[in-house]
């Protein structure tokens, strides 16, 4: 956490900051939308994001207008609590700090309820007697359904187990119910009335609101029905009391706090499975001695021992030693890694092989895995623009629901239903209204599907990327590193007298060794794996785009396109065909000479991913229109389109600059269309960034992962496949999980207010109310979780 620099996409240009702010307090959708206007409001704020799931406000500002210190002090105006992040605190360390909080949260939840249910099933016991006393006295059955229920079923076994229990005086039995209830309110339930007073004293409402207010209500009525019970018999009207309703609502209410803090924990699992690659210890040489050290401790340049079975402590360079390094954990490529001096190494990686020194030189908030949970927590603090839906419900939706409570209590005291009804179904309309699955709907799908979507392969930065990649219906790739490998090798080695095939790569890669041409390369690296021996060339000449002429052992060398042959005065003729069949293969035929004679043909090509084709195969049955977009000419860009299984007028473009691929995806938009740009190369960024959704591969340039809003890990293309997938499943997700927080208010409200009890004679009680208020959220934060086994079929 701390000040970064602006992303491109928030306005004010260079002066705008970032910062990520601890908040603490927020319990529902109404706290988060608060605190998010209150920031939103503030002169010299471009933007704010605040997270209800990692308790947390990004603001982007402009500090000559605001301070950090200011946007603290706005938050807490609003109630709730704010501090400054710590300067040269990494986002691991934050991770940590956040788990930790959690679960001495869940703990103090889960006793505080604990001790709750155990005083409600105590005061639910207590209060059988006193409701069979008023029945006796001929004031009826209580008007809680729950409670009638516990009546007829409990009471006659109660009283047979406990007969002394109901020889005691009614008065006793209710003082001794006051005072269990005054106990559990200050001491379980002390966080609901102590934010509700917060909240009220700056102006605002939230779920504590509804709380306090129906489990309030409750107490107020059953402590003047305690006090001065003839106020009620004076009217015909049994004193009953509704302690173990105020008790079990808060246990109740704070069950489902507890299930939900520790679901909320199980999203960052993600993140937690990366952290843990990290060693806790590194070997470190100095001066001959080696000594195990503090990850902490370590310093760039230090020089560290890996042995077999070992995980890479930090980044660094090989200095010495040969292995094999398993780098799945992070790139899901599933054989070992060749590693020797001067190859790079990633922390947390596990070496298999051999023993190596290397020296660091990543370290902290700078190594790759760092970075990797920067941009995860920052894609879980993010929003996605469906969130919008439940932030103007959540702004209204507390007062809305007072305003009801108030209406169905005047209902029943103006339809005769009576003070005790009144007050019942008042109480459940509060209680049973809870905008906590609202606001938990879309931030738990998000965090746990780009956590799921990493353990894949892909890294998407953040909920609007999330939303934006499940709405693609065209994915375009780039051909060079994304579909091929992104490096030419020898195919085909064609001599028109056959043995002589060695004799003529030999001599093509002798002349070449003086260039610098990817194909020249590429005959040079062919002849050294053959273990062929490289003669000496002179009288080196190149001529750009066709070929090179030299003299190896007296004899003039040759090599080159057609053209560059035909202005040598040499026919190509006798290997047209071969070169034709080559060309239909997307290889570049490359013709050698010698002394003027035409002596052999080399096809070279830049192979195509043995993944390529199933990447293309998979989106398409997902009904993606996929295109090929290359710089390269035509006849090559068709035969890779053709490998991988691209086909159709209009979807392969080549020939294109990087101005161009852009012009294309705008061309693609401009129609309807969503995009997906996959790209490796620096040619690729603008593409990207233009791009509806930027797909980048984790093999490319860090200039082409930064424009995106996706990067994978590896060089998979199916991963494109698996990042969409994962983005159209959440987006399922999201959509039932706000349609059930919705839903659930929709019916549950009206319910609670009584409609069905002029037809059926059916209310509810608000013991029943605050049971179905805890689990909305706990089937929310569910619901999401599935997402953390979801597999795609990519």
């Amino acid at each position: 956490m701390g000040t970064v620099a602006s992303p491109p996409d928030v306005p004010g240009e260079q002066e705008v900051v970032r910062l990520v702010l601890p908040v603490s307090g927020m319990t529902c959708a109404a706290c988060q939308a608060r605190v998010q206007r209150t920031l939103q409001k503030t002169p010299g704020v471009a933007a704010a994001t605040v997270s209800l799931m990692t308790n947390s406000a990004a603001v982007h500002f402009d500090p000559q207008q605001v301070s950090a210190a200011d946007l603290v002090e706005r938050i807490r105006a609003t109630g709730y609590g704010a501090e400054l992040p710590l300067g040269d605190e990494s986002a691991t360390a934050a991770q940590e700090a956040q788990d930790a909080a959690r679960i001495i949260e869940f703990g103090d939840l889960r006793r505080r309820a604990s001790v709750a249910l155990v005083a409600g099933v105590v005061a639910m016991v207590m209060s059988m007697p006193l409701m069979a006393a008023h029945a006796r006295l001929g004031m009826g059955a209580p008007v809680d359904p729950f409670m009638r229920w516990s009546m007829r079923v409990i009471d006659p076994w109660l009283e047979r187990a406990i007969p002394a229990l109901y020889t005691l005086p009614a008065a006793a039995l209710s003082m001794t119910l006051l005072v269990l209830t005054v106990g559990v309110m200050t001491w379980a339930g002390r966080d609901f009335y102590v934010r509700a007073w917060q909240a009220a004293r700056h102006g605002g409402s939230d779920m504590n609101t509804l709380v306090s207010l129906g489990t309030g209500a409750a107490f107020v009525y059953s402590a003047v029905a305690t006090l001065a019970p003839g106020f009620f018999l004076a009217r015909g009207v049994a004193p009953d009391v509704y302690y173990e309703a105020v008790i079990i609502i808060i246990a109740l209410v704070l069950v489902g706090h507890a299930l939900e803090a520790r679901a909320k924990g199980e999203t960052s699992s993600a993140i937690r499975g990366l952290m843990a690659l990290q060693p806790r210890t590194a070997r470190l040489v100095r001066a001959g001695q080696e000594l195990d050290v503090p990850i902490g401790d370590l310093v760039s340049g230090d020089e560290i021992l890996v042995r077999p079975g070992e995980r890479v402590p930090v980044d660094g360079s090989v200095i010495s030693g040969a292995s094999a390094v398993d780098e799945s954990m992070l790139t899901g490529e599933p054989l070992p890694v060749a590693k020797g001096p001067g190859d790079a190494l990633i922390g947390g990686t596990v070496n298999r092989t051999g023993s190596v020194v290397f020296r660091a030189t990543a370290l902290g908030a700078d190594s790759l895995l760092a970075r990797l949970v920067t941009m995860m927590r920052d894609a879980q603090g993010s929003r996605a623009p469906i969130q919008r839906v439940a932030d103007r419900v959540s702004a209204v939706f507390v007062p809305a629901v007072l305003v009801i409570s108030l209406l169905t209590v005047a209902a029943w005291m103006l339809s005769g239903g009576g003070v005790v009804r009144a007050v019942a179904a008042g109480v459940a309309v509060l209680i049973i209204a809870c905008p906590c699955a609202m606001g938990l709907a879309v931030p738990t799908a998000v965090m746990v599907a780009t956590g799921r979507a990493a353990q894949l392969g892909a890294l998407i930065k953040g909920g609007d990327a999330l939303e934006r990649a499940s709405r693609v219906d065209t994915v375009v790739f780039d051909k060079t590193g994304t579909l091929t490998q992104g490096r030419p090798v020898v195919m085909e080695l064609v001599a028109v007298t056959p043995g002589e095939e060695g004799e003529v790569l030999a001599l093509a890669a002798a002349v070449e060794r003086a260039s610098e041409h990817p194909l020249g390369e590429a005959l040079v690296r062919a002849a050294r794996e053959r273990g062929l021996t490289l003669p000496e060339v002179s009288a080196f000449q190149s001529t750009t785009g066709r070929g090179v002429v030299g003299t190896v052992n007296g004899h003039q060398i040759v090599v080159g396109n057609a053209a560059h042959l035909a202005a040598q005065g040499v026919s190509t003729a006798a290997l047209d065909a071969h070169a034709a069949r080559g060309s239909a293969k997307a290889s570049t035929p490359v013709f050698v000479a010698i002394d003027g004679a035409m002596r052999g043909l080399v096809a070279i090509a830049d192979p195509v991913k043995p993944e390529s084709a199933a990447a293309v195969a998979a989106l398409q049955r997902m009904g993606l229109e996929v295109v090929l977009l290359t710089g390269d000419v035509l006849e090559t860009a068709t035969a890779v389109a053709r490998q991988v299984g691209i086909a159709g007028a209009g979807r392969v473009v080549a020939g294109v600059l990087p101005e161009g691929k852009v012009e294309v995806v705008r061309g693609l938009e401009a129609r309807g269309r969503v995009v997906a740009m996959v790209g490796d190369g620096i040619n690729d960024a603008p593409a990207l960034a233009h791009a509806s959704v930027g797909i980048a591969l984790g093999t490319g340039t860090d200039i082409a992962i930064e424009a995106s809003d996706i990067a994978l890990m590896r060089g998979d293309p199916r991963v494109v496949a698996q990042a969409l997938a994962v983005a159209r499943h959440t987006l399922r997700i999201t959509r039932q999980n706000l349609f059930w927080a919705f839903v659930y208010n929709v019916i549950g409200i009206p319910l609670a207010a009584g409609v069905l009890y002029p037809a059926f004679h059916l209310l509810l009680s608000p013991i029943l109310a605050s049971s179905a208020m805890a689990l909305s959220s706990v089937s929310v934060v569910s619901n999401s979780l599935r997402l953390r086994r979801y597999t795609p079929n990519a």
